[in-house]
């Protein structure tokens, strides 16, 4: 277990470059690289995430995340700001789906208990035989070994600009799963099978837009747990399960950080502020989707490799349980919004027709809730923000009515409870600066 009391330098590096991965564990025992600045900017390369390590069976988890960076500064009850200055998406195309579990290849959970059908190995060492869903074959005996098949799923392929993309048919899908380590742009030290091998086909014609973001974003949980389970749904299968990675609901609960969120928002331009639970926080990444309905609700979307660059800041004794986030102003909720000067000036004609003194001063912010479900994961987040603000639930949940919303982040337990809160408050608990320099709002001084 990492020494609590170990401390990390004050300052750091400007630039931390990551290249290394993780092979599916968050495991706070595990060295970081770094420490990078308080101020300073992490530039990665990550791998696509859920479907290509979900027919790997060596990996561990869902994903390959990035090795975990720490920050200096940054210790246990403290909290750090993620800017998210750019995220490009450099695969090409992709290919994803419905999933269904395949019987008898994993031991309780097939996220991050691969267990091979043929000669029972745990986490075995495969290679790719050809192209389809039988291509994954194991090392040892041969056997067909993945863990995961479609049960409805697609090839795309995106323009040169990572501006649109579209599904393709059968015979494309069979020549892209011929080339898929070269299109999926798969990092030099990622050791999952493109899922463009599988060559699915069963969409045809559609077209979308990009929007990317990051469907993995966070700092290091304080117990080792599967990246793809560091959240409140997922995590809820690490409960008393038959793997070596079980833990009880309390362990989860006050172990993980939720950096699994696939939220959709979390995109370029955002401020996502995350808790610290181990010395120097450990800000890692991966996951990053090309494009997301509110949701997810097919399970999986369209997983990219991509290049990202955050910018870090310390917020000394901010001691949140799970994610608060600063989405740009287009993801805000119509009634989140902050108010244009039209709108400020008819409510000001508005407080002195009716003898209110002042309106007050708020910014959009939204709090992130994880559980079990949609309706526990609700109630996580309206208990975190009434936490943090200092106000009851009840209020939350006014406010979230009367000037925000409730949205789904990722079915079935992750959800975004956005509302415009009191600037004072904010600024009380040190984070109002991030509102206002996301919404464009005076500072208190102005």
């Amino acid at each position: 277990m990492l020494d609590k009391a170990k401390q990390y330098p004050k300052l750091g590096s400007q630039t931390i470059f990551v290249n290394e991965l993780t092979n599916g564990i968050l495991d706070p025992a595990a060295p970081m690289l770094g420490p990078v600045a308080d101020g300073g900017t992490i530039i990665a390369n990550t791998a696509p995430g859920c479907w290509g390590p979900m027919i790997t069976p060596e990996i561990r988890g869902g994903h390959e995340v990035t090795r975990p960076v720490a920050v200096a500064g940054a210790e246990v009850g403290d909290a750090i700001a993620i800017r998210i200055r750019s995220i490009v998406v450099t695969s090409s195309a992709t290919a994803s789906g419905n999933d269904e579990p395949m019987a008898g290849r994993f031991n309780g959970d097939p996220f991050c208990a691969a267990v091979c059908p043929g000669c029972g190995v745990e986490w075995p060492r495969t290679r790719v035989e050809g192209i389809g869903p039988t291509a994954i074959r194991c090392e040892a005996c041969g056997a067909d070994a993945s863990p995961f098949t479609f049960t409805n799923g697609y090839t795309i392929a995106f323009d040169d600009e990572r501006q649109v993309g579209l599904t393709v048919g059968n015979a494309e899908a069979e020549a892209f799963a011929e080339d898929a380590d070269r299109l999926m742009a798969l990092p030099d030290a990622s050791i999952q099978h493109p899922i463009l091998t599988f060559a699915p086909a069963d969409l045809v014609g559609i077209a979308t837009r990009l929007r990317p973001f990051l469907g993995q974003l966070g700092t290091t949980p304080s117990k080792a747990m599967p990246d793809s389970h560091n959240a409140g749904d997922f995590g809820a299968f690490l409960d008393h399960a038959p793997h070596i990675y079980a833990l009880t609901a309390e362990e989860i609960a006050e172990h993980k950080t939720d950096g699994h969120l696939d939220v959709n928002t979390v995109r370029e331009g955002a401020v996502l502020v995350c808790p610290v639970k181990v010395p120097g926080g450990g800000i890692y990444l991966g996951d990053m989707h090309a494009l997301q309905g509110d949701g997810e609700i097919a399970g999986h979307t369209c997983d990219v490799a991509g290049t990202v660059t955050l910018e870090v800041h310390v917020i000394k004794g901010l001691d949140i349980d799970g994610p608060i986030l600063f989405p740009v102003l287009d993801d805000v909720p119509f009634l989140a919004r902050p108010l244009d000067e039209a709108e400020r000036t008819r409510v000001q004609a508005l407080a002195r027709k009716h003898g209110v003194r002042k309106v007050e001063d708020d910014a959009p912010v939204c709090f992130i809730g994880t559980g079990p479900n949609l309706n526990d994961a609700t109630t996580n987040g309206l208990e975190r923000a009434a936490e943090l603000l200092g106000i009851t639930v009840p209020e939350v949940m006014n406010r979230a009515t009367l000037a925000g919303a409730i949205e789904i982040g990722r079915h079935p337990g992750v959800a975004r409870v956005t509302f415009r809160a009191p600037l004072n408050l904010l600024d009380a608990k040190g984070i109002g600066a991030f509102a206002r320099g996301v919404y464009n709002i005076p500072s208190a001084s102005a």
